[in-house]
């Protein structure tokens, strides 16, 4: 088997090497407080795609510093069963077309595909923030306060779309799931740890985690090269290593996963170059709630094959 990483028995046991900040749980109970004060002003409109099992609409609201947030929204026709998946999207992209949505409505589950704010979507980035804003969203606001953190912003948009999900009455909706791979993996358990309604969550090859460790690795060249560009740019001699790193630890996701209360799946091929397989256990071994690993050992940072088929019956079980 290709090794790039830790031996598989290692993985299982590997809990991180980037530090956490010693005010994390104050820093997310500020932003949560800031999230909730936001007067969302959800809005439905039909989408101009339509089938006769489902109805299709443009899902807006208001999220943390003001920005316009958009999702698609597919609701079933016939048969409602009152549960719905949240859906998030890879770094960079969008929440893609409608047609491959299709099957969780036709099973009766609503489904939900977030864009993430300021990538290739429709959801806004207010921006306003100093420092860097040249390249990447990890970097962005890093030097600026800590609450300024993008992806602060952006794992709450995701808790935010949770709660509207399941408070506001229109949807209809009791019980709550959430998937994605890559970003989207990251996002799910971001948003399954700040939003602990959330029942069951499938997590493909996590990114935003230990972001020290893929620094380490010298794998801060795919996803991740914009930790590389920072230090070249604004800390050429690392002097500020530990401080850069210890406020990145605000938005790395393994220091959030202890807080998922679902029923978790995470997929992994462990010869991803992309999301070193040692940043995601980092992740996983950190959650305490019933978990499942699905290991691919020869696969890298693409198509898991079987896998979302597997991912289906996870989320649509009784």
């Amino acid at each position: 088997m290709p090794v790039i990483d830790l031996p598989l028995d290692e993985l299982k046991t590997y809990r991180g090497r980037s530090p956490k900040p010693v005010d994390f749980d104050a820093y997310w109970e500020r932003a949560l407080a800031e999230m909730r004060a936001v007067k969302p002003d959800v809005r439905l409109e039909k989408a101009g795609f339509q089938t006769s099992f489902a109805t299709c609409y443009e899902l807006t609201f208001t999220g943390v510093r003001g920005a316009r947030i958009s999702a698609k929204y597919i609701r079933p026709k016939t048969v409602d069963s009152g549960r719905a998946v949240i859906d998030f999207h890879g770094y960079s992209i969008n929440n893609g077309d409608w047609t491959p949505k299709l099957g969780y409505a036709a099973e009766g589950v609503s489904y939900i595909a977030m864009d993430v704010r300021g990538q290739g979507g429709k959801s806004e980035d207010t921006g306003g923030v100093k420092g860097p804003t040249l390249r990447g969203q990890i970097i962005r606001g890093l030097d600026d306060h800590e609450d300024n953190l993008l992806f602060r912003h952006i794992f709450l948009d995701a808790a935010q779309l949770a709660g509207i999900l399941l408070d506001d009455a229109q949807f209809g909706i009791d019980e709550l799931m959430a998937t994605g791979w890559s970003q989207g993996g990251g996002l799910t358990f971001a948003c399954a740890a700040l939003e602990p309604r959330i029942t069951r969550l499938a997590s493909v090859y996590p990114f935003l985690t230990d972001y020290r460790r893929v620094w380490e690795m010298d794998l801060d060249v795919g996803a991740y090269e914009e930790l590389r560009r920072f230090f070249r740019s604004f800390d050429p001699l690392h002097e500020r290593e530990e401080a850069i790193f210890t406020r990145l630890g605000y938005i790395d996701v393994q220091h959030l996963a202890e807080r998922i209360r679902g029923n978790t799946l995470m997929a992994t091929g462990l010869i991803d170059t992309i999301c070193p397989p040692s940043t995601q256990f980092a992740a996983y071994n950190r959650i305490q709630s019933a978990k499942e690993l699905v290991v691919y050992p020869d696969f890298e940072h693409e198509n898991l094959p079987g896998l979302p088929d597997r991912i289906f019956q996870f989320l649509t079980a009784p």
